[in-house]
C-alpha cells in the first residue's frame, strides 16, 4: 500500500492497528502517535469513539 492511503497494516499493530496506518500516513512516528492517542484520552472528547469509527472504517491492507 502506498504511504498516503489510509490503512490499517496488518503487521506492527498493537490493538486494532488505528495509530500504525496513522502514523504510515502522515510519516509519523508510529510511538509518537501511539503517545498522542493516550494523552488524549486524558482530556475531555470524544477520542475513544474516534478511534473506533475508524477502526471500523479503515481497511486493512490487502
Amino acid at each position: 500500500m502506498s504511504a498516503s492511503t489510509l490503512s490499517r497494516p496488518r503487521q506492527g499493530r498493537m490493538i486494532a492497528g488505528v495509530c500504525a496506518g496513522v502514523a504510515r500516513r502522515f510519516g509519523w512516528g508510529t510511538t509518537t502517535v501511539r503517545v498522542l492517542t493516550a494523552l488524549s484520552v486524558l482530556i475531555p472528547g470524544p477520542q475513544v469513539l474516534a478511534y473506533i469509527v475508524l477502526w471500523v472504517v479503515m481497511p486493512n491492507d490487502d
